[in-house]
């Protein structure tokens, strides 16, 4: 155990390494609004094909699949350092469009360390964000918009959805240690669905 003037040397040489481990285009990162793009930085992106079980009208899907593979959104990762206290980004665009009534929508995940939460930030755009408490099952609806946040907690399932006629562009700040759970939706989907009602967004049961 280190104490004193031996304890403030080790703690400024700590945080000496931490900043000089982090690349600098990773301390300032410029991006585009119109196509969520950051330069030099591969997208994931994911197709209606990429989405198949996610939306309630099957039939509407493979309909929609059988014209055209769009593309529904992508996303951006930054993951400047990794370690207790850091944080990694995502920059995500999501384009309008319906499958049947149901608007178009992201996977949606849990995080695979369950308790870490998550922000996000509306940059452009109106959607919403889908929520749901993995133990209770309880759902809500959340708006995401340009200059709007969202705080999802913990333990919660959470999808994006556009509601809008533009594409909805947004960043998600997350702890490094998160991780995504991806299979633990895909294996039984949200219990609730968005559709579009007399020109507005509805929450129901699938």
């Amino acid at each position: 155990m280190l104490c004193g003037r031996g304890a403030l040397i080790h703690f400024q040489n700590s945080k000496k390494t931490m900043l000089s481990s982090i690349l600098p285009n990773d301390l300032s990162v410029a991006f585009a609004l119109d196509s969520a793009c950051i330069a030099g930085r591969p997208m994931v992106e994911r197709r209606l094909s990429d989405l198949r079980g996610c939306f309630a009208d099957q039939a509407a899907y493979e309909a929609d699949l059988a014209v055209a593979n769009p593309l529904l959104y992508a996303v951006t990762a930054v993951e400047p350092a990794s370690g207790d206290g850091q944080l990694h980004y995502g920059l995500g665009i999501l384009y309008p469009g319906k499958i049947g009534e149901e608007y178009y929508l992201t996977k949606g995940h849990y995080h695979l360390h369950r308790a870490a939460a998550e922000i996000y930030v509306g940059l452009r755009g109106q959607g919403m964000m889908l929520l749901e408490d993995e133990a209770s099952g309880e759902s809500r609806l959340v708006e995401l918009r340009q200059n709007c946040c969202v705080y999802v907690p913990g333990h919660t399932a959470h999808r994006t959805i556009n509601t809008g006629p533009d594409p909805l562009v947004y960043l998600g700040i997350y702890p490094s240690n998160a991780g995504h759970d991806y299979g633990a939706i895909a294996s039984r989907n949200f219990r609730k669905i968005v559709l579009e009602h007399d020109g507005k967004p509805f929450l129901t049961n699938r």
